[in-house]
């Protein structure tokens, strides 16, 4: 697959939409699946005991859930890769 202008903006778009969202959440709550699914493949322990998340969200589903809590730095890794290559690709040649 050859990266042309339109691949590379949209690359672009969406790292800088991924970055602006892990720069707006704090933490995303998995569903019961996803903490199983999570619990198989890193073999810790399903929920943490002393987390928030679970002591907020045991009153209202009793099912296990984990919280996880991306690192800040990420937010604005992503926001700079896509800024980068979405003004990269209005500096490459149209084609045709």
């Amino acid at each position: 697959m050859k990266m042309d202008r339109n691949r590379y903006f949209m690359l672009g778009v969406i790292l800088l939409l991924l970055g602006l969202q892990f720069r707006l959440v704090d933490s995303f709550v998995l569903n019961e699946t996803s903490t199983r699914a999570l619990h198989k493949i890193t073999k810790t322990k399903a929920v943490d005991a002393n987390s928030v998340a679970r002591d907020v969200f045991m009153q209202t589903a009793p099912s296990p859930k984990k919280a996880l809590k991306p690192p800040r730095w990420l937010g604005f890794v992503l926001l700079t890769a896509g800024g980068i290559m979405a003004l990269h690709a209005l500096v490459l040649p149209r084609n045709g």
